[in-house]
């Protein structure tokens, strides 16, 4: 198995992207809601938590009784303007899993992945620790997926304009997530950029209400399209369009990297 690194730097030479820049005058930070996000996260992270705690500990019980190692794990990630923080996760691998392999992108079927981390994974539920981070500070309730420190500079060699997300904080949920699966390797990532860009210059209260909405839909099983539909999400035509960078198909993106 090749390592998260390791195919970003073989895919980026098979790979050509465009440049891309937010300018000043696009950027949100002097917006209204920009400024009362943060107390938004809060408030809405405290009125999660009665539901949340019964539900972290019941999982963290399961994780303990069917494998070996710790039921939570922290893990360094990214915050707004590329401030490391450790994320809490509930542990769905083997414990010590990348102990051989590095820094690896789950794929389906990934043998690390225990059977009891399959339903967490499927349910989210292995994310709730995550309103720790939230009521940190260190995350927002909706924003791009946060991404490792060791990966981020050959993904910036081979998408120019990455860190352009990283202007805003990480989200526990987000548009990418909520509309696109999950990372597996560099082509994934280029696709779920887009989306995160088009976040970076559009977020805003209404869409973060969607964007949750969409999340509990997500969580039960509907489809991208459905909560696409349900809650006026963006089509791939809008985020191309504000975004500035082209959304491929899965199909297209894989055949580009082939």
């Amino acid at each position: 198995m090749f390592t998260a690194t390791e195919q970003v730097q073989y895919l980026s030479r098979r790979v050509v992207y465009l440049p891309h820049f937010i300018p000043p005058h696009e950027q949100r930070d002097g917006s209204l809601y920009a400024a009362l996000k943060p107390a938004f996260d809060i408030a809405l992270a405290v009125m999660l938590l009665p539901i949340a705690v019964p539900l972290i500990l019941l999982s963290a019980l399961l994780v303990k009784l069917t494998s070996k190692g710790p039921a939570f794990y922290t893990q360094v990630r990214l915050g707004k303007n590329g401030r490391p923080y450790k994320l809490y996760k509930i542990r769905t691998m083997i414990h010590d899993c990348e102990r051989l392999t590095g820094a690896c992108w789950s794929k389906p079927g990934d043998p690390r992945v225990t059977p009891v981390g399959r339903f967490l994974r499927a349910s989210h539920l292995d994310e709730l620790p995550q309103l720790l981070n939230v009521l940190k500070g260190d995350m927002s309730l909706v924003g791009p997926r946060p991404e490792r420190p060791e990966l981020i500079p050959d993904l910036e060699d081979a998408l120019p304009g990455y860190r352009q997300r990283l202007q805003v904080k990480p989200g526990v949920t987000g548009l990418a997530q909520v509309q696109l699966p999950a990372d597996t390797d560099l082509c994934s990532v280029r696709n779920k950029l887009s989306y995160d860009l088009y976040y970076v210059r559009q977020y805003g209260f209404w869409l973060d209400l969607r964007i949750i909405a969409a999340t509990a839909f997500k969580v039960v099983g509907a489809s991208f399209r459905l909560q696409r539909i349900l809650f006026g999400l963006p089509t791939a035509d809008e985020i191309e369009r504000i975004s500035r960078l082209p959304v491929r198909s899965e199909e297209e993106m894989h055949l580009q990297a082939v």
